[in-house]
């Protein structure tokens, strides 16, 4: 693995993070009080976002398997990946094919401190430390590791949400698939507001607000916004779903609960 394209910057254990926050929601063991506090916040809420998350961590296993063992597709750049541990894109990308390069994209020290550890003896996964949310900084950093000539898998899982402008949103995601070559595919996860008068529009709105106010500012858009993403792209079957939708492995063993539909993900094929 080669270094990160910047030093990593001095963390700041006293505010939250959402890449710790997320590890946090998964089980993991990188995060601080801070990120725990805000967790606390989600599951007083939501007591059922563990198991979103890893309904969420699943749908890009399906993603990431789907693209490398069906489509052939051997080089990812996910970005805002969080941490690179289990059953992420390159263990899944890896298993199908031992040669296919990965890039973490992420700005967060711990994440970055964390990657390098973990990746060392791994010659094909990289992790470049610039900000996702910079499309013209990271795909210069990223240049060493990605052959853009050639198809990629472009991963954008819960990293749009954080913009809260929907046009800057948009700009970031069109100049990502802009530089990628035709054949390339992105693969998104956004949080979602019905915004029907649900059980699921009312926790999406309460979850929106609780992150505003630990700084960890998080959109909850609507579907038509987020399918705004793939505009001019070819949005693969079964389209823009709920994560537990999208080519499950099998018949679904636990309940579906409100929070089951405060996301949307889908993968599309740039021409």
């Amino acid at each position: 693995m080669a270094e990160s394209e910047r030093p990593s910057a001095r963390v700041d254990f006293e505010r939250p993070s959402i890449a710790r926050v997320s590890d946090a929601l998964l089980g993991g063991q990188d995060h601080y009080e801070a990120d725990r506090a805000v967790l606390r916040q989600i599951l007083a809420i939501a007591p059922e976002a563990p198991a979103m998350a890893r309904e969420e961590r699943q749908w890009l296993v399906r993603a990431v398997r789907y693209l490398t063992e069906r489509l052939a597709v051997d080089q990812f750049l996910d970005l805002g990946s969080g941490f690179p541990t289990a059953e992420n894109t390159h263990q899944v990308a890896q298993k199908y094919n031992p040669e296919a390069h990965v890039v973490y994209v992420g700005d967060d020290p711990v994440v970055e401190a964390h990657g390098r550890a973990l990746l060392v003896d791994n010659d094909f996964t990289h992790i470049c430390g610039t900000d996702p949310l910079n499309p013209g900084e990271t795909l210069a950093g990223v240049t060493r590791f990605i052959d853009f000539d050639r198809p990629a898998g472009l991963v954008l899982s819960g990293v749009v949400d954080h913009i809260a402008d929907l046009q800057q949103a948009q700009q970031v995601v069109k100049s990502y698939v802009g530089a990628l070559a035709p054949g390339s595919y992105l693969l998104l996860l956004h949080r979602h507001n019905p915004a029907d008068g649900s059980p699921a529009a009312a926790l999406a709105a309460s979850l929106q607000d609780r992150f505003g106010r630990s700084g960890l500012d998080t959109q909850y858009r609507a579907r038509a916004e987020i399918a705004s993403f793939f505009d001019g792209l070819d949005l693969l079957e079964p389209g823009l779903t709920a994560p537990h939708l999208w080519w499950p492995d099998g018949p679904r063993l636990a309940p579906l609960t409100p929070v089951n539909w405060t996301a949307l993900g889908g993968v599309a094929r740039i021409s």
